[in-house]
């Protein structure tokens, strides 16, 4: 039974590299360049093309976590995977700003469903260390998701800042990860036969939302995990307009400098995910999200390469530290039967702080405080959540 456990999470750690590798290719370091070259409208509308590939988290990562609780993981991987394979060709189509935030809309669904459900479905499988193997399996997708600005970069890089050449090489890496899925069905019940846990009438559904939502722990967890994505979409999108038109870097030195700052987070995250379930969640989340915030305060008043390498990595081990207990925390602090639905409701309040965040920072950024502004603002974001998050979780 163990290796057959062990199987499925190595599997869905595989499949997790490649979607994610595929699904930020797709953003960073590209997104803010072809959406300039498509002429979109700088303010809100910039900050919703950001944003627009996380709305769905906010629609779908709660009822689609819900139902696999009723219907199974299974299926609802294989949807994501689909999504995953098919959206990046879209992009190919693309003649204007408008078309890339509905397609952007549509991508967005794969790791709504995706990240969620995986959650769910390692923390029933290792109850005793699902701190510490749910943060293997997100350094896993931080492995796709540090390679894709250095693979991003170096591709506009080397091909002249071809957004077709980039967008094929994002379908292939989709393609990868849909064909990773093929593994669950020839064996379907030697690979994943834990996954389906007893299965509830539909009508539950709402029953087991209004339960979750009444535990005051749950909504703190939930609320510092929105507010670390907040932030994050704003840096992730927003780092990139400071580093590249005021700093005036070139495209590969802006995806090493985001990609130092994945990478941090790949390497510390099983450490503290590990930390987290000797120690308990709540020291890491707080001490994390200081440290997270306090680096960008700094950041728009550095112009040094090396400078903005360190505080961007700084940025990334604080965020390890906060992301790699929330989950923990959040299933910990769930009923048994609603392991996914608590995943499910982490992921949406997540993107709902990753959809509101470049829209508030981009607004921000168009007036004349600019990027001085948007990155203290960003940081005071983040102290208030530590607050809110040590007066429920005591």
């Amino acid at each position: 039974m163990n290796e057959t456990k062990n199987i499925t999470f190595i599997v869905l750690c595989v499949m997790g590299i490649f979607a994610i590798l595929s699904s930020t290719m797709s953003k960073n370091p590209v997104l803010k360049p072809f959406a300039t070259s498509l002429e979109t409208p700088e303010g809100f509308w910039m900050g919703f093309v950001a944003s627009a590939s996380t709305i769905p988290g906010v629609l779908v990562s709660l009822p689609a976590a819900s139902l696999s609780d009723i219907l199974g993981r299974r299926k609802f991987l294989v949807i994501s995977a689909l999504i995953f394979a098919s959206a990046p060709f879209l992009y190919l189509l693309i003649s204007m700003w408008w078309q890339l935030i509905l397609v952007r809309f549509y991508h967005g669904f794969a790791t709504a469903i995706f990240v969620p459900v995986t959650e769910a479905s390692i923390a029933e499988l290792f109850p005793s260390n699902r701190g510490e193997r749910i943060s293997i399996f997100s350094s896993a997708t931080c492995i796709g998701r540090g390679l894709a600005p250095f693979l991003g970069g170096y591709i506009l890089f080397i091909s002249d800042y071809s957004f077709f050449t980039l967008y094929l090489a994002v379908g292939i890496a989709g393609v990868t990860a849909f064909m990773t899925t093929l593994f669950f069905w020839p064996r379907e019940k030697a690979l994943m036969p834990d996954l389906v846990i007893e299965r509830k009438p539909t009508e539950k559904l709402f029953s087991g939302w209004r339960k979750l939502a009444g535990k005051p722990g749950v909504l703190g967890v939930s609320f510092v995990q929105a507010s670390q994505f907040f932030v994050f979409g704003a840096v992730e999108f927003f780092l990139v307009g400071y580093l590249k038109e005021v700093v005036q870097l070139d495209a590969f030195q802006i995806g090493t400098i985001l990609g130092s700052q994945i990478v941090a987070v790949i390497l510390t995250k099983p450490i503290m995910g590990r930390w987290s379930d000797k120690i308990g969640r709540r020291v890491p989340i707080i001490a994390g999200t200081i440290m997270s915030g306090l680096p960008l305060l700094f950041i728009p008043f550095s112009t040094q390469f090396v400078v903005l390498m360190f505080l961007s990595v700084a940025y990334g081990l604080g965020f390890s530290a906060v992301t790699s207990s929330t989950p923990a925390l959040a299933s910990e602090l769930s009923p048994k039967d609603l392991i996914g639905t608590a995943m499910g409701f982490l992921g949406m309040t997540m993107d709902v702080g990753q959809t509101i965040g470049p829209l508030v920072t981009g607004v921000i950024v168009a007036t004349n405080l600019g990027y001085t502004a948007s990155f203290p603002v960003l940081t005071g974001v983040l102290m208030i959540s530590v607050l809110v998050f040590a007066f429920f979780i005591r």
